[in-house]
């Protein structure tokens, strides 16, 4: 898959807004911070189409991104920050499952977490989720090259534990920095294109 016009196309918050297509989409959901913006960037050779900051909390609404004509990148709103309202939270959860729930364009699921840290009873919750829903999902563990290679084998084990998953379910390790993963992440998209 060459990859030569990645455009954002719009950012929503209710269904009657997302873009009407016939496109396949691959939604990224994690908790806020964890680099799902940056992994999108990654993947579409783009340094800032999709926005980052270093601020948890920034991705507010549901960003669409048109890949080419292949398929569209959709990134939800971040779980789990702590410097956002009760009502806030709620907001956010009710837009991410409409979306989940309604969206007929949605192939795939990305779920991000950080390879440096134990997933959380939220991310546990998400996977549960899409394994309850049948949906073909790939967990994506970011900012690898922040941990030692020793630690690597420990953390994998942790990850996989803590989220029940078997060896069915794809995992990679992945890195902006380095490109580590990226080939996993489009060969995995690569199932879900016409």
């Amino acid at each position: 898959m060459k990859i030569n016009n990645p455009e954002y196309i719009l950012s929503a918050v209710y269904p009657k807004d997302y873009p009407f297509h016939h496109l396949p989409e691959i939604a990224l959901a994690g908790r806020s911070n964890v680099g799902k913006s940056s992994l999108i960037n990654k993947v579409v050779n783009r340094k800032k189409m999709a926005f980052t900051s270093s601020k948890p909390g920034k991705t507010q609404t549901i960003n669409f991104y048109q890949i080419d004509n292949y398929f569209y990148f959709v990134d939800l709103p971040g779980y789990g920050f702590a410097r956002v309202s009760k009502e806030e939270k709620e907001e956010w959860g009710r837009m991410i499952e409409n979306y989940l729930i309604n969206r007929s364009n949605l192939e795939a699921l990305i779920l991000v977490i950080d390879a440096r840290h134990k997933p959380t009873q939220d991310d546990v919750q998400m996977l549960d989720w899409i394994i309850e829903m049948n949906m073909p999902a790939m967990i994506v563990a970011t900012k690898v090259d922040k941990l030692k290679k020793s630690q690597r084998k420990k953390q994998e084990k942790l990850i996989k534990d803590t989220l029940r998953i078997t060896d069915l379910a794809p995992f990679t390790f992945f890195s902006t920095e380095t490109g580590e993963g990226k080939d996993k992440v489009i060969q995995f998209i690569g199932q879900f294109m016409d």
